[in-house]
């Protein structure tokens, strides 16, 4: 029986119908990536099936006793306290029985028989709940989702929205769902985090629900996608890119059926209006009837997304940006924090950079020292001869909330209206989409209205801060592929894989205080961790692996090509792959309990290669 099951959904509002006719089962062990366009109805759809939000039409059947774990775009603390105490708060029970275990050990009568079988009694749940490990499994999660112990210990209260996001991300997954519903929970996530849940939603997670746009993290761990597009809901089996192909397949066909279909009524039309009245009247009246009851093939929808051309950057020297000697960090209160030592950088005219890492490691105070915004803490950054900067923040605090959306563009270039609102068009503000407040719109529309306002200088020199966080997988395509024809030089911090494998041909790596410049692409440096991986782990077996077992003494004398003897040797191998099968299976369950995942990548990998080694072994043995 389905975890969660739906049939003939639908969710209006007023007289707008989001999506409907909707059917939808979530089996256990459900891996689902539900994708389509801002605004099309994802996170209403995640509501109702959570039971936060009543369906206008349709029924919802979840499983009796079912716990599900649900993470919104923006949650709310349920506690006044830290941050800490809010995660904690999937382990109530369990420290709820600490407090009483603590209040039984001081009772007057507790070296009594019956105290000390409810004491005994409590132990035993307070064992069966995780009560010996629980502490550790909060220590692997924040420490996963990159909540430090100066973040945990905050109050909730002025906490950030990623710092929100993780902590109630954490709270979710310590808390040991049935189903566990994401409303894109990679937002606020760097490298290392994304990764992370990549493989905790792999390997660990029951059933999950996932609404994202990052299109590595649902290749990863989706195998099966819902779009959500033009109020239908289409399922299709596997992973994004899988999706993609089967999505195209689709389109084409329908468009070609409609196509065919309306060229079939067209002909079907003339004869009618030309044979109506003549003496061929009775054929037409009968094509006139059977046109009527022809079921009709409805027009393939078209999807709104960002319609750019080319962006335009004047030419500058040779040298756009360069530092020496620069180190970079911030004063606060009179105290000095220095975050990055940065080596001599010259990043040349037309360059694409990329600048990846770890949350909190400098990528943006390096980011708005290069551009004068802080000063250095030592060194010097020069920007070179006719560079003109376009420097799309963040946070978007640039964006006045009180300024309607036209004016906040007019703000950056005046300009006749009509040519304004033709402009802002192209991103999507239509009719009296320009007359709104900022303070209204949506993340997604603060980040078109941002991306308008900067491309509209014609900057030379690009420099993206997280540019599309907010961006569905359409604007984000269109976003790619005006960047990737742009003939400036883009500087860019971003956590999209995507984004950074497809644009970036030089990284800059911040770690340990420190920037490394990597040449070459994000493949070629993915590449190189992994091999460093692989090298770690393997110097950590060998470190490991028990001392060979003595072979047999064998009669001494010069060997013969024997037919017989290769079987004797290969009873033997056969035999040591066994073993060591067993050993790598011992040793992936502790790697299991410990949640170890690192591990548990590399001995996965290590028993399929072996077992493969073994299968081949046995039948070279048989032959």
């Amino acid at each position: 029986m389905p975890l969660v099951s739906a049939s003939g959904l639908a969710v209006h509002y007023g007289a707008d119908i989001i999506f409907s006719g909707v059917d939808l089962d979530i089996n256990e062990r459900a891996r689902i990536g539900v994708v389509g366009p801002n605004g099309g109805g994802k996170t209403s759809l995640l509501r109702v099936l959570v039971g936060l939000q009543d369906a206008s039409e349709g029924q919802v059947a979840r499983s009796r006793g079912i716990q599900v774990g649900y993470v919104p775009q923006d949650p709310q603390m349920d506690v006044s306290g830290t941050l800490r105490e809010e995660v904690l708060l999937a382990f109530h029970k369990v420290r709820s029985l600490e407090r009483e275990l603590e209040t039984a050990s001081r009772q007057p009568d507790g070296g009594s028989e019956e105290a000390g079988r409810r004491y005994a009694a409590l132990l035993e749940r307070y064992e069966a709940l995780g009560g010996y490990t629980y502490e550790l499994e909060f220590d692997r999660m924040v420490d996963g989702l990159g909540l430090k112990a100066e973040i945990l210990d905050s109050p909730a209260s002025s906490a950030s929205g990623g710092e929100r996001t993780r902590a109630a991300l954490a709270r979710a997954l310590l808390g040991s769902p049935d189903l566990l519903v994401l409303d894109e929970p990679t937002n606020y996530l760097d490298l290392k985090g994304v990764t992370w849940l990549e493989r905790y939603l792999t390997h660990f997670a029951p059933a999950v629900v996932v609404v994202s746009h990052d299109r590595y993290f649902l290749d990863e761990m989706a195998t099966q996608i819902w779009e959500i597009d033009h109020g239908r809901m289409n399922i299709f089996p596997g992973n994004f890119s899988k999706y993609r192909v089967l999505k195209g397949e689709r389109d084409l066909r329908q468009a070609k059926e409609y196509e065919a279909q309306q060229e079939f009524i067209a002909k079907e039309q003339a004869f009618i209006d030309r044979y109506r009245a003549g003496q061929r009247s009775r054929e037409a009246k009968g094509r006139e009837t059977r046109l009527r009851r022809l079921e009709r093939i409805d027009r393939p929808d078209s999807d709104r997304s960002i319609s750019l051309k080319s962006a335009a950057a004047s030419r500058t020297g040779q040298v756009v940006v360069s530092t020496h000697g620069l180190k970079v960090g911030y004063t606060d209160s009179g105290e000095t924090t220095e975050l990055l030592t940065v080596p001599d950088l010259k990043l040349q005219r037309g360059s694409r950079t990329a600048v990846i890492g770890d949350n909190g490691t400098g990528k943006t105070t390096f980011i708005k020292t290069v551009l004068g915004m802080l000063p250095p803490l030592d060194g010097s950054v020069t920007l070179g001869q006719s560079v003109k900067v376009g420097y799309y923040a963040q946070g978007l605090d640039v964006l006045d909330d009180d300024q309607t959306v036209l004016d906040s563009f007019l703000e950056i270039k005046n300009m006749p209206f009509e040519q304004a609102r033709f402009y802002l068009a192209r991103f999507l503000f239509q009719g009296d989409d320009v007359f709104r407040e900022v303070g209204n719109c949506s993340g997604g529309e603060k980040s078109r209205l941002a991306l308008a306002r900067l491309l509209i200088t014609e900057p030379n020199l690009l420099v993206l801060d997280e540019p599309t966080t907010h961006f569905d997988i359409p604007s984000r395509e269109a976003l790619e592929q005006v960047l990737l024809s742009y003939s400036g030089t883009i500087l860019l911090v971003s956590h999209d894989r995507h984004l950074v494998s497809l644009l970036a041909e030089s990284l800059l790596v911040t770690a340990d205080g420190k920037v490394e410049v990597f040449p070459g692409t994000f493949e070629e440096w993915s590449d190189v961790q992994r091999e460093a991986e692989a090298a770690e782990a393997a110097r950590v077996q060998a470190k490991d692996k028990p001392a060979p077992r003595p072979r047999p003494v064998t009669s001494k004398g010069p060997k013969r090509r024997n037919p017989s003897a290769p079987v004797v040797d290969m009873e033997q191998v056969i035999v040591d792959l066994e073993e060591r099968l067993k050993e790598i299976e011992t040793r992936l369950q502790e790697a299991t309990v410990g949640q170890d995942f690192k591990e548990m990548t590399r001995l996965g990998e290590e028993h399929i290669r072996t077992q493969s080694e073994l299968e081949q072994r046995l039948e070279e043995w048989e032959a």
